[in-house]
């Protein structure tokens, strides 16, 4: 099966694409031999989710492993600089590994070894989903192999030698634009041609069913911790809610639990990069169309003939041509309003909550304090704002040192 060809299958109706529909979005457009393996899972995995044990496996884990709950920070000096709203970090950039792709993967890790596998493999664009794997496959004792893009790998050595050092195997991917794109397409070949003794760990809401919700029920954790805290703390559930969203982990792990509390607003921020032009950014939603990528319909950015574009983003872990499909049907469904911040404003971000708050964000989750810093000074300041500050910015401080170097 050809990487297009796995980007993009002829002639499904919804019907025959599967479960997993958001709306119009979501489902399985996929050839029928992912689609047994797809199937497969979803079977395993509907019947240990409602498992007591593997719950209190999990929340064991998250406890003694993760770190959680991880804590709603009130950024005081930051809230005071920018007047209006108080801003308030959901901070998972202290989870163990550095950000929330920990969540998921200790998920998928504790069904895959129910499973029986003895290999996982993943995708990754930033790394921190990389790093995240191989950490828990060193936990476990499980062989892990880690497609990235050649591109990413450049951009985040530290990651790749991280995942390395955890006892990875990291296969850099040369095709086409040598980022995420391409390491989900590798993955899923891989996947497809071994599923019978191989889990693929994919690392974001996206992808055929059944990934999207798998991803997004490990992920609420996030949300139902910040329903609880913002209770504790200030007596109500925040005004906004705001996160960062590529293929939109982080941001439905934080958005969902909160769907029905419709006082509560979304907001998602997609990468701007340098401008609106087609290969300058990454915003699927904001600049894209309905499509078929990866094995699902969602909102994309694709070509004249509708393959997935090129995509540009400060933040490789951003840098995707699509959404998740309940990211998509929040955005058709208007219960989300999707915005984008550019590169600069990512870049001016980072600066500032390292400055006013010693926290040092990731250029992904410093594209939702730069929103963060536009919204808050136009509303009262009994408003709450919370942030998903999905990781931290160790692995990004060499690429801004140059970026500042080099505007200086």
């Amino acid at each position: 099966m050809s990487k297009v060809e796995l980007s993009r299958v002829e002639g499904r109706s919804a019907e025959e694409a599967g479960r997993g529909f958001f709306g119009d979005f979501g489902g399985q457009f996929v050839p029928d031999a992912l689609k047994e393996a797809l199937d497969h899972l979803a079977e395993a995995y509907e019947q240990i989710k409602a498992d007591p044990e593997f719950q209190e496996e999990l929340n064991y884990y998250f406890k003694h492993y993760v770190g959680r709950p991880s804590p709603l920070y009130h950024a005081r000096r930051l809230s005071e600089t920018l007047g209006g709203a108080q801003i308030y970090l959901k901070r998972e950039d202290l989870n163990h590994t550095g950000a929330h792709k920990i969540n998921n993967v200790m998920g998928q890790v504790l069904l895959a070894k129910r499973m029986g596998v003895k290999r996982i493999i993943a995708e990754t664009g930033a790394g921190q989903h990389g790093v995240a794997t191989a950490t828990g496959c060193a936990l476990f004792g499980i062989d892990c192999v880690v497609y990235m893009g050649e591109e990413d790998t450049k951009r985040q050595a530290l990651n790749v030698f991280r995942m390395e050092l955890l006892g990875a195997k990291v296969v850099p991917v040369k095709t086409g634009d040598r980022t995420l794109k391409e390491a989900v397409d590798a993955a899923l070949e891989d996947y497809m041609e071994n599923y019978r003794d191989t889990y693929y760990m994919l690392g974001s809401a996206v992808g055929p069913y059944p990934y999207p919700d798998i991803v997004r029920d490990f992920q609420s954790v996030i949300g139902e911790e910040t329903k609880a805290q913002a209770v504790e703390q200030f007596g109500r559930y925040p005004d906004y809610l705001i996160a960062c969203v590529g293929g939109g982990s982080n941001a439905i792990g934080l958005f969902a639990p909160f769907y029905h509390d419709r006082e509560v607003k979304f907001i998602g921020v997609e990468p701007g990069g340098r401008g609106s032009r087609l290969g300058e950014h990454a915003a699927a939603i904001t600049y894209g169309k309905p499509a078929v990528i990866h094995g699902f319909r969602c909102y994309s950015i694709v070509d004249e003939t509708g393959e997935p574009a090129t995509t540009s983003s400060i933040a490789a872990g951003l840098d995707y041509p699509g959404v998740g499909p309940e990211h998509s049907f929040y955005h058709a469904s208007k219960r989300a309003e999707y915005v984008t911040v550019s590169d600069q404003e990512a870049l001016e971000a980072f600066q500032l909550l390292s400055r006013t708050e010693g926290i040092i964000p990731a250029l992904e989750s410093s594209h939702a304090v730069a929103y963060a810093m536009k919204l808050a000074p136009n509303l009262p300041s009994d408003q709450v704002i919370v942030v998903n500050l999905s990781g931290r910015g160790d692995k990004d401080a060499l690429q801004v040192y140059n970026l500042i170097k080099n505007q200086g």
